[in-house]
């Protein structure tokens, strides 16, 4: 060690950008002509499936998705995150396109919430939840009967930047290849929110694996009728394979729905053509009570989605 430095942090200093300068602040990439952009590419044929709906956006950011949804035809909707600056905006924004009477954004969900709506959608923060199984049990309380739940999100956690670095580094797998005390010593170069800990980080990382986002979809009981599994640079076959998956699967999507307690009810299929099926030996749990204090949901419009630009302009 030299000067307080380990020689495995100037390793990857030398592997970095150069520090000094600060990551973009917390702006917005969103437009209403964008919103849905990443829905639509994910699920293909999602327009077939606003019109008339009931939605819940869990980590809605500062609502864009919301507004977008309303616009589009959506009976209702409900937007849900932590981040009491992104909902003031996002609040500010509904009320400026005369949009109050169909969306409603707050920081959680409430009891009445139990099975109201016709979909669920978790767009780019399931990576980023506290405790990712309380927020799915949420979001499947919140379904109703025959109703679909959407999540799509990337990288997830082996991929070559499931650590979220990019901003810093080119470096693939580097939370493999470098220990979580160096990775992080060397981001504060980079970004002042003092995370000694990837779950401490400003938008949150739980370390989420394609292993055990199906195992959270498969103790729960939910029947997968559509997955959309996406690999680097178009490798997708690589995500057939055990273990390999692990490190090149960039992107997860699926839709589910109450596997078990809708077998007796033919649900809707939707626009959705049926891909796969996980196994759902495991019953469904109880519903959660969703008049408690809210999860840590960074959002798919606000911290996340700032990092993502942060990435995009460093690669």
């Amino acid at each position: 060690m030299m000067d307080g430095i380990t020689v495995a942090e100037r390793v990857l200093l030398a592997l970095s950008r150069a520090p000094g300068h600060e990551p973009l602040a917390l702006t917005e990439a969103w437009t209403l002509e964008n919103a849905l952009s990443l829905l639509k590419t994910e699920y293909p044929g999602f327009e077939a499936l606003i019109p008339g709906r009931s939605f819940l956006d869990s980590g809605c950011g500062s609502g864009w998705q919301a507004a977008a949804l309303a616009l589009a035809g959506a009976r209702s909707v409900v937007g849900v995150d932590t981040n009491r600056t992104a909902i003031a905006m996002g609040r500010a924004r509904i009320a400026a396109l005369g949009l109050g009477s169909r969306v409603e954004l707050r920081e959680a969900l409430r009891a009445e919430d139990h099975g109201r709506f016709e979909v669920v959608f978790s767009q780019n923060s399931f990576e980023h939840l506290t405790d990712p199984g309380r927020g799915l049990d949420e979001m499947v309380t919140a379904l109703r009967p025959g109703g679909r739940l959407l999540i799509t999100f990337g990288p997830p956690w082996y991929a070559p930047y499931g650590s979220h670095c990019r901003f810093f580094t080119r470096v693939p797998w580097v939370h493999l290849l470098f220990s979580e005390q160096t990775v992080l010593s060397v981001r504060r170069h980079f970004r002042s929110d003092g995370a000694r800990r990837y779950e401490e980080v400003s938008s949150g990382l739980n370390r989420m694996s394609v292993g055990r986002f199906e195992e959270l979809l498969r103790s729960r009981g939910l029947r997968v009728g559509y997955r959309r599994y996406r690999a680097v640079r178009g490798l997708d076959r690589l995500g057939e394979l055990p273990l390999v998956r692990e490190l090149f699967l960039n992107h997860l999507t699926v839709v589910a729905s109450r596997g078990w307690l809708e077998s007796a009810q033919a649900a809707d299929p939707g626009p959705f053509a049926e891909e796969h099926d996980l196994a759902h030996e495991a019953r469904p749990r109880p519903p959660v009570p969703l008049d408690r204090p809210p999860l840590t949901v960074p959002g798919s419009g606000w911290a996340a989605a700032a990092e993502r630009v942060d990435e995009a302009q460093a690669g």
